[in-house]
């Protein structure tokens, strides 16, 4: 196994969801593209690319979307754990594929973040939000039409000390052979 093969299955093994964020400490556009670029390269059906990734960085804007999916949850708190900036997926439902493909650009965000060196958290309940008038009116802002459902929200920000939990040991039949 050649070295960079080691690197990218110890990132995997490694990567954990964040949540506890400097909430003053933005990303540098740069890295933030390259966590955007790594989405756009997971599989998807047919090879039909047809998830959307929109990258917020504005401080008001994930403000509202923080305030729709808590909102969902019925609290005020914060669902985004203070994170700066959050990469919304959203995918097509025309495709009949469309939600284990937004799924795999989710799993590319979160992989990539972590190799760059940013951390990262699934946020849910995206579905909920972009569901909602609220959320097809950003959409709409954003100038995305169609039918898309809103597949997650990967928050990322740099880590407060003390974020990172320790991994959970795996399951002693997470894989079963059949040789």
């Amino acid at each position: 196994m050649n070295t960079f093969m080691n690197v990218v299955l110890e990132n995997m093994k490694t990567r954990r969801s964040i949540r506890g964020y400097d909430p003053d400490r933005m990303p540098a556009k740069e890295l933030i593209e390259r966590v955007a670029e790594a989405g756009t390269y997971a599989p998807t059906g047919m090879g039909m690319q047809a998830p959307r990734i929109v990258a917020v960085t504005n401080g008001a804007v994930r403000d509202r979307l923080s305030a729709l999916n808590a909102a969902v949850m019925g609290t005020a708190s914060d669902p985004f754990y203070g994170a700066p900036a959050v990469l919304v997926v959203l995918a097509d439902r025309s495709r009949p594929t469309y939600l284990y493909d937004g799924s795999l650009v989710m799993g590319n965000l979160l992989n990539a973040a972590y190799a760059v060196g940013l951390g990262s958290c699934w946020i849910h309940r995206a579905k909920e939000v972009f569901d909602s008038p609220e959320g097809k009116a950003l959409l709409q802002e954003w100038g995305i039409e169609g039918d898309y459902e809103g597949i997650g929200h990967c928050v990322l920000g740099y880590p407060l000390t003390g974020a990172a939990p320790e991994a959970k040991p795996r399951k002693a039949d997470y894989v079963v052979w059949v040789e």
